[in-house]
């Protein structure tokens, strides 16, 4: 791939992965606080307006630009040692991490949406510490490369 190609397609992929992560670090905030609203009441549907606008309107496109980008990033030759890199396996696993999460967080906004949630706020205060767990592991395994 041309070099000139190569470093737009890594941008794009850094932002797509910037705004990724902040709709991750925002919507169960919302959920947070979603929490503390009765049933049905106008400021439980405000929450169910933005969580779904979030969701389908910032954190899928973003999710699905930062796979396809990365997936294209990482087929480019000589750009990954598979047999000796074991930094980019570890990696991997966090943006798996991110990705069951946010299948999980896509549930959870369903059943908020049906006035059907199980969980507290605190949980959620819980839920909001992965990604940035799997953000810092990430950015290690990517710069420092330490394995």
């Amino acid at each position: 791939m041309a070099d000139d190609i190569f470093v737009w397609i890594k941008a794009f992929h850094i932002v797509a992965v910037v705004a990724w992560m902040a709709g991750t670090l925002y919507l169960p905030r919302l959920f947070i606080y979603h929490c503390a609203a009765e049933t049905g009441s106008p400021q439980a549907e405000t929450f169910i307006v933005m969580e779904r606008r979030l969701l389908r309107a910032i954190i899928n496109p973003a999710m699905i630009v930062s796979l396809v980008l990365g997936a294209i990033l990482l087929s480019e030759p000589g750009m990954i040692d598979w047999a000796g890199d074991i930094w980019i396996y570890l990696k991997l696993a966090f943006v798996a991490v991110l990705v069951i999460l946010h299948g999980f967080l896509a549930r959870w906004r369903k059943a908020f949406e049906a006035g059907e949630n199980r969980h507290d706020a605190r949980f959620f205060r819980w839920i909001n510490e992965v990604p940035t767990v799997a953000m810092i592991a990430i950015v290690i395994f990517v710069v420092v490369k330490p394995f």
